[in-house]
Order: C-alpha cells, then structure tokens, then sequence
C-alpha cells in the first residue's frame, strides 16, 4: 500500500498523495499507491483523511509514479501546488472484495495480537511502512506506548481475519536471551 497509515475507525484507504501543479493549465500530479494508478479515476471522489473531498479527477493520463490531470476542485497550479502533500484516501467499500487467501493491510487494523500460548497482546492499531516493509503498530492490552512488529512471516506466522486474531512472535530484542 505504500507510506502512510490507515486505521479502522476512518474505514479509508491510503490512496495516493498530490505531489503539485503540472504545467501551467491547472493539471496536477497524483502519486498512486494502487497497482494500476489510473484506478485513481475510476474510484471517484478522493478524500481528505477526515472524510471531506479531496479531489475530484475528472480526466487522468499515466505519468511515471501516478498519473496527471484534471480535477474540479482545481484551475490554476497555484491550487494545484497548495494542495500538495495532500494524502487521498477512499472508502474500504469502493475497493473490491478480495479474493480467497488474499486481504488488504486496511482489515488488519483492529485485529486482536496473540502470542504462541494463546496470551493477548494487544490489538493492531495501524499498518504503517516507513520505507522497509509494513509494520504492524500494536496497541498492548496493558496500555502503554504501542509498538511495532515486522509483517513477515516470521513474526506474523498466522492470520485469522475472520476470527478476529492474528499469530505473532516477537522479535528477541538485543541484549535479550531466547525463552527456553
């Protein structure tokens, strides 16, 4: 899904994000964070993340990392440029059901954490990359700072989305020694 975070209270996915003005004609630049970035303009309107419009793509032309066009909301690439850095968001809904054995990292969000010996840990309360991998943002049942866990395989050996559970392992911290 790319940069970014979503979390299940909004029900929005990280879509993309205005990266400026292209040209002089009121065209603006959209990085895409789908796997066909032109979906952009299929999805309708793109929110802002408290659910407001964000922007409305009325045309759209592939560009090297989203695309580029027009939108209502904007006229001259001073507008365009003011909304830069705008993340766009759309609603879980709009998005097709996955198929089987497939989920998106959005129905993760608020998953209950488990340990090997059925202990809870916490719930996850974002996914969010930071450039290295999606992270899973756990909020411990304790309370206390949340902290992270790698989404690999490893540490995340069972998903069970429909239970509303997931398996995780905890990395052995350094300076820590392996349970026995």
């Amino acid at each position: 899904m790319g940069e970014g975070f979503v979390t299940r209270d909004s029900k929005l996915i990280l879509v993309g994000q205005v990266a400026g003005g292209f040209g002089v004609k009121g065209e603006v630049r959209v990085t895409a964070w789908t796997a066909d970035p032109m979906a952009l303009l299929s999805y309708g309107p793109l929110l802002r993340a408290d659910g407001s419009v964000g922007l409305t793509l009325t045309s759209a032309r592939p560009d090297k990392n989203g695309v580029v066009g027009r939108a209502t909301e904007i006229a001259t690439r001073e507008q365009a440029d003011a909304l830069r850095g705008l993340k766009l968001h759309i609603p879980r809904d709009r998005l097709p059901e996955p198929e089987e054995d497939e989920f998106y990292l959005a129905d993760l969000v608020g998953l209950q954490v488990r340990d090997p010996a059925g202990g809870v840990l916490g719930a996850v309360r974002s996914v969010q990359n930071f450039g290295a991998g999606d992270m899973l943002e756990i909020a411990p049942a304790a309370g206390g700072p949340t902290w992270y866990l790698p989404f690999t395989r490893e540490a995340v050996p069972e998903l069970h989305i429909a239970d509303g559970w997931l398996l995780a392992v905890k990395p052995v911290e350094v300076g820590e020694r392996e349970p026995d």
